[in-house]
């Protein structure tokens, strides 16, 4: 033996936060308790008279974790291209509105949903490569005139998406093997013969929902275990040092700028497979990716996941419960992190 000490395999993450923090460890080994015993058990009557039924209570639940899952589309792209690649782009809910649109039109022509993912993903991803050459390759570093200009581009877009698909509401139609509810293994109530009542949940949430968490373990393992992740996030970190030993990183920042705004189109089909696509749209996602962005952490992947799955829980059960402050209650989130750790939630120092 030399003497070296052998790290303890025990101390992971966890159980140093649970040494650093014990108060908030049990705070949240509490908070996780009840949420389970709230999902799994047959609420007494008075909880029900309380709070109002189970039923409410687990679709607001779901909703708010398959909105999370949409949000976390939307703001991947925009925590890459504004987290990671440090370009302030503003457009990117008009990347989001476009996607609908296009989506739309391609499952409408050719009739098959699936296929609206890819069009929107190459169509959207092509106009962020437009905007990154011609854009932002022009003003980097410039952060000021990057937002101004970004908002100009999303204003002459979004008139233009107006003037070319008109203000109507529309939606994108699923396959009907996605239409149905599927019925699980929650018990929503029990009757007075003794019968339970389990809950019944639309299929294509909770199939985009896992498609989005497949699609960020994805992301995290192609930033964090590839040799292109890591010439990633080398370039943000010293851009001359890495094109000094030949790595050719605009091309790179380019592919990274196209797969950002290619989600943020794909996005837009789940967003109008979700709920629909209209006006307003954009700005309404703008502000939300930068919310989980905040929240989570400038470029971080799983503060993204974590800070969309906040603030998408927030609004569903704010519009539940609290519908007055629904709006509300997201920004106290949002100050409480920065008043806390105004790095986000897991964003670094």
């Amino acid at each position: 033996m030399d003497g070296t000490a052998v790290p303890d395999p025990r101390s992971g993450p966890v159980r140093k936060f649970a040494s650093r923090h014990p108060v908030w460890s049990a705070i949240i080994v509490l908070a996780v308790a009840v949420l389970l015993w709230l999902i799994f058990a047959i609420w007494p009557e008075g909880l029900v008279d309380a709070i109002g039924k189970k039923k409410i209570f687990l679709n607001a639940l779901f909703n708010g974790i398959t909105l999370g899952g949409l949000y976390f589309l939307v703001a991947s792209g925009f925590t890459l291209i504004f987290g990671l690649m440090q370009n302030v782009n503003l457009a990117h809910g008009t990347l989001y509105l476009m996607g609908g649109y296009v989506g739309f039109h391609a499952a409408k022509i050719t009739g098959y949903w699936l296929l609206a993912f890819p069009v929107a993903f190459i169509v959207v991803g092509a106009f962020g490569i437009l905007l990154q050459l011609f854009v932002f390759r022009r003003m980097e570093g410039e952060d000021l005139r990057q937002t101004l200009v970004t908002i100009g581009i999303s204003v002459v877009v979004a008139d233009l998406m107006l003037w070319g698909f008109g203000g109507d509401f529309i939606n994108i139609s699923p396959p009907s093997w996605l239409s149905g509810p599927v019925t699980t293994f929650l018990v929503t109530a029990q009757r007075s013969s003794g019968e339970l009542v389990l809950l019944k949940y639309p299929m294509v949430r909770i199939v985009i929902f896992l498609a989005a968490v497949v699609l960020g373990i994805a992301m995290w393992l192609a930033l964090n275990k590839t040799r292109i992740g890591m010439m990633i996030r080398a370039g943000v970190d010293d851009r001359e040092m890495l094109s000094a030993t030949g790595a050719r990183i605009q091309i790179v920042f380019v592919g990274v700028f196209a797969f950002g705004a290619g989600l943020a189109g794909m996005a837009g089909v789940v967003g109008g497979t979700f709920q629909s696509v209209a006006p307003g749209e954009d700005i309404r996602f703008l502000l939300a990716s930068l919310v989980v962005v905040i929240v989570g952490g400038m470029g971080s992947i799983p503060g993204a996941a974590l800070g969309a799955l906040l603030i998408g829980l927030a609004e569903q059960f704010g519009s539940v419960y609290f519908p007055t402050y629904a709006v509300v209650l997201t920004f106290v989130i949002m100050i409480v992190v920065l008043a806390f750790r105004p790095q986000g939630l897991l964003g670094k120092a």
